[in-house]
């Protein structure tokens, strides 16, 4: 088995804490996303999306996303449990960890990809207005999860779980991609201290 890592970028990073919140290690191999070796023939042929992470399997096959990595080994290691335990908690971890992604982290995402000169060699072409279009929506999510946060402790309930992981990089991206978490979001910064100061988040 291997672990094709991709250093400090969300999604690996995402696999890596949930991994060390398993307390589960992998043999690693580092993709440099700075050199574009992610768009090599050697790499596409694991993962022709040219994307990271991608899990390998002792028998040959290949898992890429995240998240559907992060399932293998909920399954292979089931404690602690990270999507949840039982139908309306599998539920809510399964929505919650969904909303994050899609209305957090991914705008985030676009505003990093799109706006950062650093991508200007990944993202081609930049739209820079579609950068500044994303920056209203995260901060709309961000209203809205402090609402909920303020009702229980971690994102979809009262026990940690994935999608704490991906609200935590989300807010953690946030600062590369040059956003600031107001303070209003009082909430927001409890929840965002409480889970960075966990063990897996240095992963």
């Amino acid at each position: 088995m291997k672990l094709y890592d991709g250093g400090r970028a969300p999604n690996p990073r995402r696999v890596r804490v949930f991994l060390a919140e398993k307390g589960v290690t992998v043999p690693t191999e580092q993709v440099d996303l700075g050199s574009l070796q992610h768009r090599s023939a050697a790499y596409s042929a694991i993962n022709p999306l040219q994307r990271v992470p991608a899990l390998q399997l002792d028998d040959g096959t290949i898992i890429t996303e995240s998240i559907a990595i992060c399932r293998y080994f909920e399954l292979q290691s089931p404690e602690p449990p990270l999507f949840g335990r039982g139908a309306k908690e599998v539920a809510l971890v399964e929505m919650w960890q969904r909303r994050v992604e899609l209305h957090l982290l991914s705008p985030v995402s676009n505003i990093f990809r799109h706006l950062h000169p650093a991508m200007k060699a990944m993202e081609v072409p930049q739209v820079a207005a579609w950068g500044e279009a994303n920056k209203p929506r995260v901060f709309e999510f961000l209203a809205l999860l402090d609402g909920e946060l303020s009702r229980r402790r971690y994102v979809a309930g009262d026990s940690f779980s994935v999608a704490d992981i991906t609200g935590m990089i989300a807010v953690d991206f946030m600062k590369p991609s040059k956003l600031a978490l107001p303070d209003e979001f009082g909430n927001v910064k409890r929840w965002h201290a409480e889970v960075s100061a966990r063990p897996s988040a240095a992963a």
